[in-house]
Formats: C-alpha cells, sequence, structure tokens
C-alpha cells in the first residue's frame, strides 16, 4: 500500500500474475473448491463457467488451467475488453481451458451464463455426463471472501504504521461495475471495520451512481464502450446481496425487486432502504475526457501512472472531497496494472491520439520508459505466445458452445 500524502493511500492489488486484482481471489478460489470437493466426495468434473469484462477471465485461466477434475470455458465481449486483456485471454495455455469471444457487451455474457446456470435440463444433461458447473464471477462466494481480506488488511496496515488511530473511521474508493469489490468492503465494514465511507466510482455507464443518488435501478439506458472498459456494465451482480441484507433478509422483497428488473428493466427501493444505503454510500461517475484528465493529474501530482479503472476512483474522490470537506483518511482500490490499458493510459499522458498507429508492444514500452515502470512478465510476454482460441460466437449460442465442449 503506497502513500500519496497524509490522507490519500493506494492499495495496489494487481501485483498478481494477470496483473489485476482479479489474481487475488482467483489464486486461492481454486484451492478452496478442490478441497471442497474432496471434502464432499465429489466424483464430478467440475466445469467453471465465467463471464468476463477483461479481468476475471484471464485470472480465473490463470488459476484453473490445468488444474485436474476441472474445465473452464470463459465468455467475452468481442469488442469489449482491451487489446491486452484479449491477447491475455486468447493465449492462454492448458488442456482444459475454452475461452469464446462473444458478439455483444459484457451484459449479455453475464445474462448467458446466468441462463445456463438455471437451465434444470442441461444441469441434468451434464450430470449423466459426471459434470457440474460451478463458477469464477463474483455470484460465487469464494470471491468475495478474499477480497474482504484485503480491505481488512489495508485498515491494519494504517494502524500498524500508526496513520490512523484505532477506531479511526476511514474511506474506501472502489471503482466498480459489477459491485463485487466494494461489496467486499461494505462487508468488511459489517464485521468491524471503522468506515465512514464507501465511495462507488463509475464510468459513464452509471447505473449504480444513479441508483444511490435516487433509489431507481434502471438498466434502460444507453451502452457506452469505455476507456475504462471492465466497467462497462449495466446489470450489477451483486447489488442484490447488498439489498438482501439491507432490507432485513427478507428473500420476497429482493425477488421483487429482481423481478422488476427482469420484466420491467428497473426498480425502485423504499424510502428506508434508501436512506441506509446512502448512509453508507457515496457514488459518483466519471466520462473519458475526466479519465484521461484524472491520469495525467495524479501523474504529475505523484509521480505515479495509473490505469483508467483506478483513476475513475480518484476521479470521484476528488470532487466528493471539494464538496464534503471530509478529512478521513482515505484508501483507493488500484485495480489494474496501467500496462493492461496502455493505449488510453498513454494518450492520457502524451496526449490524445498519440497511440494510433502504434502497435500495442511499442506502445507498453513507451509507457514503460515514461514511468520509469517494469513491464509485468505476464504483459510482456504477450507478443511472443501464439494465438490458441478463436471461437467466436453470437450471444444466443453460448449455451449451445458449453454443450459442444463438455458433451
Amino acid at each position: 500500500m503506497n502513500k500519496y500524502n497524509d490522507r490519500e493511500y493506494i492499495l495496489e492489488l494487481w501485483h498478481g500474475p494477470t496483473s489485476a486484482f482479479k489474481d487475488v481471489a482467483l489464486q486461492l478460489l481454486p484451492y478452496l473448491m478442490t478441497a471442497a470437493i474432496k471434502k464432499e466426495n465429489e466424483s464430478k468434473k467440475v466445469c467453471i463457467l465465467t463471464a468476463t469484462s477483461g479481468d476475471t477471465g484471464k485470472a480465473a485461466l490463470e488459476g484453473f488451467k490445468d488444474l485436474p477434475g476441472t474445465e473452464i470455458i470463459v465468455f467475452y465481449p468481442s469488442d469489449g475488453v482491451s487489446e491486452a486483456q484479449k491477447l491475455q485471454m486468447i493465449t492462454t495455455e492448458g488442456d482444459n481451458t475454452h475461452v469464446i469471444a462473444v458478439k455483444g457487451c459484457f451484459d449479455d455474457t453475464q445474462t448467458g451464463v446466468k441462463k445456463i446456470f438455471a437451465d434444470e435440463t442441461l444441469r441434468e444433461e451434464l450430470a449423466k455426463k459426471n459434470v457440474r458447473l460451478s463458477s469464477a464471477n463474483s455470484i460465487n462466494w469464494g470471491r468475495l471472501v478474499p477480497q474482504i481480506a484485503y480491505y481488512v488488511y489495508s485498515y491494519v496496515e494504517l494502524l500498524r504504521t500508526e496513520k490512523i488511530q484505532k477506531g479511526e473511521e476511514i474511506n474506501i474508493v472502489v471503482p466498480t461495475g459489477n459491485f463485487g469489490n466494494i461489496l467486499a468492503a461494505w462487508y468488511a465494514k459489517k464485521m468491524g471495520i471503522p468506515v465512514h465511507r464507501l465511495i462507488c466510482a463509475s464510468n459513464r455507464n452509471k447505473v449504480l451512481c444513479d441508483f444511490f443518488a435516487s433509489g431507481t435501478y434502471d438498466r434502460k439506458r444507453e451502452f457506452f464502450k469505455t476507456n475504462s472498459p471492465s466497467m462497462d456494465i449495466l446489470i450489477s451482480s451483486n447489488l442484490e446481496r447488498l439489498l438482501f441484507e439491507l432490507c432485513g433478509k427478507n428473500p420476497s422483497i429482493v425477488c421483487g425487486w429482481m423481478k422488476d428488473l427482469a420484466e420491467k428493466g428497473e426498480y425502485s427501493v423504499d424510502s428506508k432502504t434508501l436512506r441506509m444505503l446512502q448512509s453508507n454510500f457515496v457514488g459518483g461517475f466519471a466520462d473519458e475526457t475526466g479519465v484521461a484528465k484524472t491520469i495525467l493529474e495524479v501523474y504529475d501530482r505523484t509521480d505515479h501512472v495509473i490505469d483508467t479503472h483506478t483513476a475513475v476512483g480518484f476521479n470521484i474522490y476528488y470532487r466528493y472531497h471539494t464538496r464534503s470537506k471530509d478529512e478521513c483518511k482515505t484508501i483507493f482500490a488500484s485495480t489494474a496494472s496501467p500496462f493492461k490499458f496502455a493505449p488510453a493510459v498513454i494518450d492520457s499522458i502524451r496526449g490524445a491520439g498519440y497511440s494510433n498507429g502504434r502497435s500495442i508492444e511499442t506502445v507498453i514500452k513507451e509507457l514503460a520508459d515514461e514511468g520509469g515502470l517494469e513491464i509485468p512478465a505476464a504483459i510482456a510476454e504477450l507478443s511472443s505466445k501464439p494465438v490458441r482460441h478463436t471461437d467466436f460466437i453470437e450471444k444466443d449460442e453460448m449455451e449451445a458452445k458449453v454443450k459442444e465442449i463438455l458433451m
């Protein structure tokens, strides 16, 4: 965890094998899963079925590749990930790995995966083939548990280094689209970490920001492809977990809201629930121009290069701090290496369009030279690896692809 000044601390969560925060959970999840399989005397092969907006896919592939007794299938939106993210996935080795591009956005892949999990007929067919499905997405509770741990660690580290006093409240800033990462911070708060505000940072797909302001979750809106693509999401999978906790763990209330979302494209929570949400969370959003300006501002101010998603967090926090004058120590969840989004990052530093016409390898090297950074091995090796996965399907072909692979 790096100190930027007496109030700002950045929790770099991307120093794993795929240079994204998802590594923290997805390096552990395979061990949790295999231990559970052994404990339950499960003899079926487990297929990890995953939708990704860029980072989960590669992190899951890295965690599960060549793991005995497993198969892993990753669906990603064909035009919804960065070039580095795509290369990381389609060059993945492992005899049990399958990476498929889907025409559409992340919400299409995530909805498709959820439909497959809900298909009882398919489940029965797979059981006859001695196969069962599981997930590496944050719908799997095993993804959230390790993420809770790093927020607890960050508070303990501030105590250990005497940056805060015992019991002193902190803020946590999380750039998020699918809500899992900030939900883990909320669970850390419920478990005893003194948190003043959880700052939910969105990009131009600001469905969460609008929800915290109004209490209405409305996915009936234009979808934007942004320079922070891992947050290009309109249907957040983990929000219903929070709502379940806030409404007294009443499943019928949450089911009603989710039914409205599925059938009407929106739902509205009651005023009591909205007050509880607003007492814990602050929402905000940044567009692509704001993200680029923030990357340059942070670089000039701190000499640190941040990625486009982390920049969303800094952008929203700056505006929140200006308005609120909240002087609580603040932790920023830094979710990815800047090299995963090198063209957008170097364009922010050297000028819009600078990366045009330059190869991804050239841009990555220039970014390393600019910031005095070491290129992570996961990124440096991309250009030398052969492409192993070339499947491209329509979104309504996802279940058929699963059957083709497993049956």
